[in-house]
């Protein structure tokens, strides 16, 4: 009888004390699993975020530098776009405007001659000058030949006058071989330019200011202040679209650490029951 009693406790013990053993080691599994799992996570994050702290400190440096740069570049060919179009305004447009030798006529070369009182040069010297007339075909009127507006207001009646030297006899053969040149194209029909508001007892072979001239003159001051607004509207937009690309990777980490946070939760919740089912 005592033989019988004592077997099935000794056999009833052994199975419970290996399932209590079995249960330890499970938990103590599960904790070194989830243990190892947080840290892992937290190690990640940690790596990411230095990783990428560390790349923008190294990065935004010189992306600012080359930012400013390059905003500093674009201000100040706009500066110098401001600069040019004063001085083309002055020089080129406003003379334009303000012409008003947009007429044109038939000239036919009447007369060509060299006046005995000569011109003052600079108060330097005297210089020839040499005198054409020509008749307007449309109002037969006679008119003083010029060669362009700024000939009309250095000399009222001179065609021609030579440069300042103090030697007369080459300035008398200067002028004469003009006026042979001339003399051969007596009667010769060609056209001219008039400003009856102004000058209308003069006209002009050729305009120099004129639409033509003051648009190529424009041209480059506008593509200077379009290349500096274009390049601060590009660096601009880098900016722009450098800080959404920062805020929407802002946001996909926070739901990446939103999505860790509830595996955590759920990894808690299914360790809790693994270390509840073995009881």
């Amino acid at each position: 009888m005592f033989l019988n009693t004592a077997s099935p406790r000794r056999s009833f013990n052994i199975p419970i004390n290996i399932n209590l053993h079995g249960a330890r080691r499970r938990q103590t599994r599960h904790r070194e699993f989830f243990h190892a799992a947080v840290a892992q996570e937290h190690e990640g994050s940690r790596g990411a975020d230095g990783r990428g702290g560390q790349g923008a400190r190294t990065q935004m440096p010189v992306s600012s530098v080359g930012e400013d740069r390059a905003i500093l570049l674009g201000f100040t060919m706009m500066a110098f776009s401001a600069l040019m179009f004063f001085v083309v305004g002055i020089t080129t447009v406003k003379p334009y405007v303000n012409s008003d030798w947009d007429q044109e006529v038939s000239c036919v070369l009447q007369q060509t001659e060299l006046p005995e009182e000569w011109v003052d040069c600079r108060g330097v010297s005297t210089v020839p000058c040499l005198r054409v007339t020509v008749n307007l075909t449309g109002s037969n009127q006679e008119a003083f030949l010029h060669f362009d507006e700024e000939s009309v207001l250095l000399a009222a009646e001179c065609f021609y006058i030579p440069k300042c030297q103090m030697d007369r006899k080459a300035l008398q053969d200067e002028v004469q071989r003009v006026k042979s040149s001339l003399d051969s194209q007596l009667g010769s029909t060609s056209s001219c330019f008039i400003d009856h508001s102004r000058h209308p007892e003069h006209v002009i072979l050729s305009r120099k200011y004129t639409l033509r001239k003051a648009l190529l003159a424009l041209l480059w001051p506008c593509l200077m202040l379009g290349g500096g607004a274009l390049l601060v509207g590009l660096v601009k937009l880098t900016q722009c679209l450098a800080h959404l690309s920062s805020e929407v990777r802002s946001e996909t980490t926070g739901a990446r650490m939103t999505s860790r946070c509830t595996q955590g939760k759920l990894y808690r919740l299914l360790r809790r029951s693994s270390m509840q089912s073995p009881t």
